[in-house]
């Protein structure tokens, strides 16, 4: 929610702010850039300090930077000192979503059996997706209500401060008394640089590092940018037009999400699912591409970001679980660690450039006045096809993980209190 505040709202911020509509992009862009470079040391942290310890610091951090962000608004800060306090805030908040979104396939390994993995993930992973929704929702909605962007943060810390107390008094155990699968009875023991080291040889995780990774990365520009994009086609009330894009892309999504979660714990197609999904996806990225530069076409571009939710993001949890089977033992924080987005943010900005004056453009002023995004989402098209095309024609694995639990599987016990299954620790014999 904290990450996607200012998109929905893009020029109004940089009014607000007094800044580019580049800087008010950095904003959004901070996150990508500290998930890259923290990504390594956040993925050590679940692994050898636990998921509780992850979740509760990623709390704090998140309401340490949300109140930054509201401290820099006030009245009695200089004008110059605002966007650098925003940004410090944002920053901090950013340093606090790798230990959040990174943290699903390792609760689902953690906490649930073989059947109920896939779900486990997709039901946290959509939690992001919820805290998206609501930005892309709530942001144009307080600023049109208040006409001040210092009470759109204080309103956003409301939520940050309350899960940073449920987190730290409400996370009490770090591992489950009894482990859910035979692959967490005996958890990876090797060293964090060894696992690295592994991943980078494993051929598999390479191609979905760099392929689904960049697929991530189309849909943080898609999700950043996507107020900008629509600017000139969308014309009048514009600024909600995006939010109601951006939210419908997100609901389709969780729908995708649930869907998909429960026909893969049925039938372990993570592969199949992924490459359908990732082509679907491809062809509304390119028709969005088309119909984002027409006018008066909401209808079309409405129904373009629904499909682009339903088969984009609901598909990463699924990636994210195929990550952790085509590279088990590793573990699997570090697995999903490393599939993030590419800095796609900045080529895209960088090849936005001044057009004429447009009469149908509303949008931002002064340095920033119309801004043509053709070149960019035509890229953007490119880059997701291409990453599909190598996905779809190169990536080829076997279910580690599955295999190594159905070779322990008569250490398989029944437990005759709940009539469930759970596993017996072999080194305890």
């Amino acid at each position: 929610m904290v990450w996607l505040t200012f998109a929905p709202v893009a020029d109004q911020t940089a009014q607000y702010l007094r800044v580019s509509l580049n800087l008010v992009n950095w904003l959004s862009l901070v996150y990508v850039v500290v998930a890259i470079f923290f990504s390594l040391i956040t993925t050590w942290v679940l692994d050898s300090l636990g998921l509780r310890f992850s979740l509760i610091m990623g709390s704090w951090l998140n309401m340490l930077g949300a109140i930054l962000r509201v401290i820099g608004m006030l009245s009695c800060i200089p004008e110059r000192a605002m966007f650098p306090m925003v940004m410090g805030g944002q920053t901090l908040c950013a340093f606090a979503q790798p230990l959040v979104i990174f943290a699903p396939t390792k609760l689902a390994a953690l906490w649930f059996p073989d059947h109920q993995r896939a779900t486990a993930n997709m039901m946290a992973s959509m939690a992001n997706a919820v805290g998206l929704l609501l930005a892309n929702i709530f942001s144009p909605m307080i600023l049109s209500y208040t006409n001040t962007l210092f009470m759109l943060l204080l309103i956003y810390a409301i939520p940050a401060t309350v899960a940073c107390f449920l987190a730290t008094v409400g996370i009490c155990e770090r591992v489950p008394p009894t482990p859910p699968s035979a692959s967490m009875v005996t958890p990876s023991s090797e060293f964090f640089l060894h696992e690295v080291k592994l991943l980078l040889t494993n051929k598999a995780y390479m191609v979905l590092l760099v392929c689904f990774g960049s697929g991530i990365g189309v849909f943080t520009c898609f999700s950043t940018l996507l107020d900008q994009d629509n600017c000139v086609s969308t014309c009048l009330m514009w600024q909600d037009f995006a939010g109601l894009c951006g939210a419908v892309a997100i609901v389709f999504g969780v729908l995708g999400a649930f869907l998909l979660g429960l026909y893969v714990d049925k039938t372990k197609k993570f592969t199949e699912v992924t490459k359908i999904n990732m082509c679907l996806t491809s062809l509304g990225c390119s028709v969005f591409a088309v119909v984002s530069q027409l006018s008066e076409q909401k209808f079309i571009i409405g129904a373009v970001c629904a499909w682009f939710g339903l088969f984009g993001y609901s598909v990463y949890p699924v990636a994210m679980e195929l990550g952790v089977e085509c590279s088990y033992p590793v573990g699997e924080a570090t697995s999903s660690g490393l599939i993030f987005a590419a800095l796609y943010l900045l080529l895209l900005q960088a090849l936005a450039k001044p057009m004429a004056e447009s009469p149908l453009s509303i949008c931002a002023t002064g340095t920033d006045a119309n801004l043509s995004w053709t070149v960019p989402v035509l890229v953007m098209a490119g880059l997701c096809t291409l990453g599909t095309c190598c996905f779809v024609g190169f990536f080829h694995t076997d279910y580690r993980r599955l295999s190594a639990e159905a070779t322990a599987s008569p250490n398989r016990v029944t437990d005759q209190s709940t009539g469930g299954d759970t596993w017996a620790n072999s080194t305890d014999a």
